[in-house]
């Protein structure tokens, strides 16, 4: 692989907590990735970016950090991460770390140091600690509310309030202080130098407040001065993370989440001084519709283009629901309310698991054949669907909690992954443990020994596309031309004599004349490709039958 090797990479999420388990205690743990690296080789992805292992009091399954030098001990040792990382270099897997600079926890000592000290001092300017309004300080400083919910401040015992725009376990950091940007460049090269080869940078966008913390009127803010959402002067600070990135001899990557509903502004994250790449949540929205899925693309590639910076394609990860569940249920109001699974969609509109899995079978090849990198989230390739029915004292989430108990969370999507057996650990952890949320029986259908050897499965659709995703030049970064078909109906070729079409909702489509099939998602049909399908050819008249 090239320094740039993050432009055309298969990236692997892996929610560690939901991986697998090797100590036994139900909770997944770098023991138990460690085992299945060679699993992950296998697949064939290029690298793996882990979610947060940091120690936490898990308030927000680990995205509530109480330090960001050393591994949670439920999950491991800074040693046993060194090891995994020197694993995965020798197995060719690069690593991806999270790393979450808007807020830490409650718990981390900055915050235990503010709570100490008091209004007006150092320690409090860690954080955004503010008086309160009202004739006693009463009120909220302002009128924000959580992501998750309920209010975004939480007054303390002296009287002033702390922002936190998630849990009130995860007060925001004050990105104002020059301390707070200091200590984040010393936790990267703290990685870094421990060859950790990137990271994925936890709400990229939010990390920086208006100084002044106005109400939110419910006008638009001109773009770059939202009171919290897509600042300017994040940029700044990510011109500084890249400097330290590139002072290394291969040089590290970031990718950005950052909920920008504008591709323009996206790409100014991802400017040749900035940031690497970022996740394409306008892709991810789109429902299972021909029209919308080529407009994204479309503007995905157009914004990204004027950067130099190449897409990232993404279907699915741990704040999402599973696009199975997704594209098994007639499209519904996109946007955010992907990321939870509402009771009322639940009784109106019963998941269809074969039609979300035809679809996604079809999806994953969309998804590898467009030029730029691609994400696979644990378990997609196994063809695991949404849990929605977990018991409600099973839900850990905060958002189910913070909502009054009217959004279930995210936790569906991140339930333990089947690899083995019949019953419940599904070879998670050792015959006995009991996963930390609990397994549905159904997936002894799709524990990956069951898929191993079934030339049919997800798991092998998934195998062999990588496989020839490294074969074939014209993958990965690069261009694509559209060929001209019907609308339900898109169809694409890439360098010499490669095509991909994906039949949304149309009649089955004539495969274009003399073209060589590669890689089909699911049956065809004497030459047509019927409808929630895709297939990758070669040669042939590669313009198609229009």
């Amino acid at each position: 692989m090239t320094t740039q090797w993050w432009r055309g990479a298969v990236v692997y999420q892996i929610y560690i907590r939901s991986f697998a388990d090797g100590s036994g205690d139900g909770v997944g743990d770098i023991a138990g990735l460690r085992a299945r690296l060679p699993y992950l080789q296998r697949l064939g992805v290029d690298a793996i970016w882990i979610n947060p292992w940091y120690p936490s009091p898990l308030e927000d399954g680990g995205y509530d950090v109480a330090g960001y030098r050393d591994v949670d001990p439920v999950l491991g040792t800074l040693a046993e991460a060194e090891q995994l990382i020197a694993e995965a270099h020798a197995g060719g897997l690069r690593v991806i770390l999270d790393i979450v600079p808007n807020h830490t926890s409650k718990a981390h000592p900055w915050f235990r140091s503010a709570l100490d000290a008091k209004p007006g001092s150092a320690e409090r300017d860690f954080y955004l600690f503010r008086d309160g309004r009202g004739r006693d300080g009463e009120l909220p400083p302002n009128n924000w509310t959580s992501v998750f919910g309920g209010p975004a401040w939480t007054r303390v015992p002296d009287g002033q309030w702390y922002l936190h725009l998630f849990a009130p376990g995860q007060p925001d950091l004050n990105w104002a202080e020059p301390r707070v940007r200091a200590e984040f460049e010393a936790i990267l090269r703290f990685w870094f130098d421990r060859g950790m080869d990137g990271f994925r940078i936890d709400v990229a966008n939010m990390m920086v407040k208006d100084p002044a913390l106005p109400d939110l009127t419910g006008k638009v803010a001109a773009p770059g001065h939202h009171p919290y959402e897509d600042r300017d002067e994040l940029h700044d600070i990510y011109r500084r993370w890249r400097q330290i990135a590139d002072s290394y001899s291969e040089p590290r990557v970031f990718v950005a989440e950052a909920w920008v509903d504008d591709q323009d502004r996206l790409a100014l994250y991802l400017r040749p001084d900035e940031l690497h790449t970022a996740f394409n949540f306008d892709f991810l929205t789109v429902p299972w519709d021909a029209a919308q899925a080529r407009a994204s693309i479309d503007r995905t590639r157009h914004a990204l283009s004027a950067v130099g910076a190449p897409a990232t394609w993404v279907l699915s990860n741990h704040d999402v629901a599973r696009h199975l569940s997704r594209f098994g249920r007639p499209p519904h109001p996109q946007g955010r309310g992907i990321r939870y699974v509402q009771l009322s969609q639940l009784a109106q509109c019963p998941l269809d698991i074969e039609l979300g899995t035809r679809r996604s079978r079809a999806a994953v090849l969309l998804l590898l054949a467009l030029p730029g990198s691609a994400y696979l989230y644990q378990g997609e390739e196994l063809g695991l669907w949404e849990v929605e029915d977990l018991p409600d004292d099973a839900l850990r989430d905060p958002t189910w909690t913070q909502s009054g108990h009217l959004d279930r969370g995210r936790d569906g999507c991140r339930v333990p992954l089947p690899w083995s057996g019949d019953a419940a650990p599904f070879g998670f952890g050792p015959p006995g443990s009991t996963p930390w949320l609990p397994q549905p029986p159904e997936w002894k259908k799709l524990t990956a020994a069951r898929q191993e050897d079934d030339p049919g499965s997800m798991l092998q659709l998934y195998r062999d596309a990588t496989e020839l995703r490294h074969a074939l030049p014209a993958l990965g970064d690069g261009t694509m031309r559209w060929l001209d078909t019907p609308d339900e109906v898109l169809a694409f070729e890439r360098g010499d004599g490669f095509g991909c079409a994906v039949n949304f909702d149309a009649d089955p489509w004539p495969l274009p004349d003399g073209a060589t099939v590669l890689l089909a998602s699911g049956p065809l049909d004497d030459g047509l490709l019927p409808r929630d399908t895709a297939v990758w050819l070669c040669g042939g008249r590669t313009a198609g039958n229009g």
